[in-house]
């Protein structure tokens, strides 16, 4: 059974505290597509995942969650696209590898380097699917520039996340964690999270040391200025006229975004419903599995593939 958002905060602030260190091993990446580096014209350095993929079908562009990376939010799913679609995955500013910058962080700046981002891979649109905070970005990609948006798939994300009173001061801690981070307790928290998202899903747990390490690659900064970005989003005036193909993907027990958000912000865009039953918000990391054939049934919702051509069919009888 997932915890209430509270409870999550106060095991975390736990973790952060305790003395001495979890069990260490050494930080083994798992299997992920080519990963380099692209200047962005005009905005910076970005780092990107890309999977190739036959040029028949629609690419996908995947916007990772708050604190994460394109590898940490995605690593598990990209196995589902091999063969069938081109997937990108990027790390947004400040996260990761990131574009770094000494400007402020913002949402819509994120939605923009997406657009730049397939400019300079000279692709024409993409099917774009938001994780988390990667949600939030994808609606700004879409309202922004919607010719760049074949379809959406907005997964454990909603249309606001500052709704309550309870969650509006919830947020304004976040300068509590900024400091935390900056005094080096992160770091204790980092290994004692991984090593028990670890214990959860035995396809993840030889990855505890490396996914540590990623989390440790984002800029304090720029996480504090994210989180500020998200308490203020409320994208309940324009979602519903975006018209653009949807699909969500709803985890039903999330203790940080609760599945009635999120099933508000589906009934908004008209998007088709792909749930997970006893998913939390850590789901792509402890269902690895359950996460990526969700996601990639979502994909092929909002844009099928072509249909195969009869030399196609003769060549896989063959």
């Amino acid at each position: 059974m997932a915890q209430s958002a509270s409870a999550v905060y106060r095991t975390r602030l736990r973790q952060m505290m305790a003395p001495g260190r979890p069990p260490t091993r050494a930080a083994t990446p798992p299997a992920l597509p080519p990963g380099h580096t692209l200047v962005l014209p005009g905005r910076g350095e970005i780092f990107i995942r890309d999977l190739p993929g036959p040029t028949d079908a629609t690419p996908v562009l995947l916007l990772h969650g708050w604190i994460a990376s394109s590898d940490l939010n995605w690593f598990g799913a990209f196995a589902a696209f091999e063969g069938e679609r081109r997937v990108i995955a990027v790390d947004h500013r400040g996260h990761g590898r990131g574009i770094r910058t000494t400007e402020s962080f913002t949402l819509a700046d994120c939605a923009d380097d997406a657009a730049a981002l397939l400019d300079v891979l000279g692709l024409p649109h993409a099917v774009v699917a938001g994780y988390s905070m990667g949600g939030p970005i994808s609606l700004l990609l879409a309202r922004r520039h919607p010719d760049r948006v074949r379809g959406l798939v907005v997964a454990a994300t909603a249309l606001t996340f500052s709704d309550t009173a309870a969650e509006r001061w919830r947020w304004r801690g976040l300068w509590l964690v900024h400091a935390a981070i900056r005094l080096g307790l992160g770091d204790r928290l980092l290994r004692r999270l991984a090593a028990d998202l670890g214990g959860l899903d035995p396809t993840f747990e030889p990855y505890t040391s490396w996914m540590a390490g990623e989390f440790s690659r984002s800029h304090p900064r720029a996480l504090f200025e994210a989180g500020r970005e998200l308490a203020r989003f409320d994208a309940r005036p324009w979602a519903g006229a975006l018209g653009v193909p949807a699909a969500s993907v709803i985890t039903e027990r999330d203790s940080l975004v609760p599945h009635r958000r999120q099933r508000a912000l589906a009934a908004l865009l008209g998007a088709t419903v792909h749930s997970l039953p006893g998913a939390d918000h850590d789901v792509p990391v402890t269902d690895i599995a359950s996460f990526a054939a969700t996601l990639r049934a979502a994909v092929d919702e909002v844009d099928p593939r072509p249909a195969a051509q009869p030399a196609d069919l003769a060549v896989a009888a063959s």
